[in-house]
């Protein structure tokens, strides 16, 4: 886990972080409490890398789609 990535929110079995002056596309971090990391894109919500089953994350999944614009903004203010 990167020290430095801010919390924007707290699950049962995982946190999502945004990490500083990261790469495009825009996307947030699911890390899992047991280690495992998946990367998802802000705009479709889709998993892009990571070894997390969609079931696992369903939740996150859509609690992410209900708040892109915040994720969006979120992953714009810490780019800058």
């Amino acid at each position: 886990m990167m020290v430095g990535m801010p919390v924007v929110q707290r699950f049962a079995n995982c946190l999502v972080r945004i990490n500083p002056r990261d790469h495009a596309p825009p996307h947030f971090h699911i890390v899992m409490n047991d280690g495992r990391e998946a990367w998802v894109r802000i705009d479709t919500v889709e998993i892009i890398h990571g070894k997390v089953a969609v079931r696992e994350v369903a939740a996150v999944l859509e609690w992410a789609a209900s708040n892109r614009e915040y994720l969006a903004a979120k992953f714009e203010e810490l780019q800058r």
